[in-house]
């Protein structure tokens, strides 16, 4: 699986947790005004470890946008979740944020995982374990949603991917209304074959995560449309979806996402704004079950023409323009 631009990134538990958990969810401070729930799907990634990240406020009232996708949740070394591996879940500044993301009406969903880093499902060497981890998170907000990011050695790995399958199915079972959604990459056909495997080992065990979420791009496309190209892929996580689960072409396409990149990516592509306009009107056409993109640090110009990197797209655009697209998206 190719990697995202630049990116750093039992029963007896979960009891205890829960009421660890309660406490921190009450110093998180969920806003009187609660994020509108038809618009969950549309949470662009903001990492606040990489570049020199935007003001989440400031994002909110000038993009319109109300969920944000926080990267990423990773292991300290052990199986114990933290931002980027290293800062506290609670109290430091990334409390901070959601703090003012919920003050002003949102909400956030934490994305476990990505391409680089120490991951989970690695740490935690069961099912059991992995799951009180991804517990923990839930608990220390209140969370409405989660995001595996499964990249790299947790994907390309058979016994870490059931790990995680069995842990979200615990995870399942014990948070009514949790929204989990499931991103991984893909090729230009759809998922490959480790992707269908974690499909497949999914269907087997019992598990089905509100969205199949596919990355459609570092796929070696080089000047080829990205839109054509990432309703190709879909088309492709579509079939997967119906030969494993027995669905017909709505519920699998109500149960699939597209997380594009905006602007440049590492592989010599180019997602522009038209591309992604493009994705959204299918994505809106086919009740698609998530509608995001990589990341919110990138989305402005570079300066003096610039190449793309963690605070640019490397595309002409003005500020915000591919979070203006994403937060018009309800499924």
């Amino acid at each position: 699986m190719r990697s995202r631009m630049l990116k750093i990134a039992t029963a007896a538990f979960a009891a205890g947790s829960l009421a660890l958990g309660a406490a921190a969810a009450a110093q998180a401070a969920p806003s009187a005004v609660q994020a509108d729930p038809a618009s969950i799907g549309a949470a662009p990634y903001l990492y606040l470890g990489w570049g020199n990240p935007q003001k989440a406020t400031d994002i909110m009232k000038a993009a319109g946008n109300q969920w944000f996708t926080m990267a990423f949740v990773l292991a300290d070394g052990s199986c114990n979740p933290k931002w980027d591996g290293n800062r506290s879940l609670t109290g430091g500044n990334d409390q901070s944020v959601i703090n003012s993301i919920r003050g002003a009406g949102g909400d956030i969903i934490p994305s476990f995982g990505g391409w680089d880093g120490d991951k989970l499902g690695l740490r935690c060497t069961s099912a059991s374990a992995l799951a009180g981890a991804y517990q923990k998170v839930i608990n220390a907000f209140g969370l409405k949603a989660i995001d595996i990011d499964i990249e790299n050695t947790e994907f390309q790995n058979n016994t870490v991917q059931q790990r995680v399958v069995d842990a979200l199915k615990t995870i399942r079972a014990n948070n009514a209304g949790l929204k989990i959604y499931v991103t991984m990459g893909t090729e230009q056909t759809g998922p490959d074959s480790w992707g269908s495997g974690l499909i497949t080992k999914a269907k087997n065990s019992g598990f089905t995560p509100d969205g199949w979420v596919l990355m459609p791009f570092d796929f070696g496309a080089g000047s080829a449309n990205m839109a054509t190209l990432t309703q190709k892929a879909s088309e492709g996580l579509k079939g997967k979806l119906k030969t494993a689960y027995g669905w017909s072409d709505d519920t699998a396409y109500r149960h699939m996402g597209i997380s594009s990149m905006n602007g440049k990516t590492d592989d010599g592509e180019t997602v522009r704004l038209s591309d992604y306009q493009a994705m959204l009107t299918y994505a809106q056409q086919h009740h698609l079950a998530r509608f995001t993109f990589w990341a919110i640090n990138r989305d402005r110009q570079c300066s003096s023409g610039g190449d793309a990197g963690s605070d640019c797209s490397g595309i002409t655009q003005t500020p915000y323009a591919f979070t203006k697209v994403a937060a018009q998206f309800h499924g």
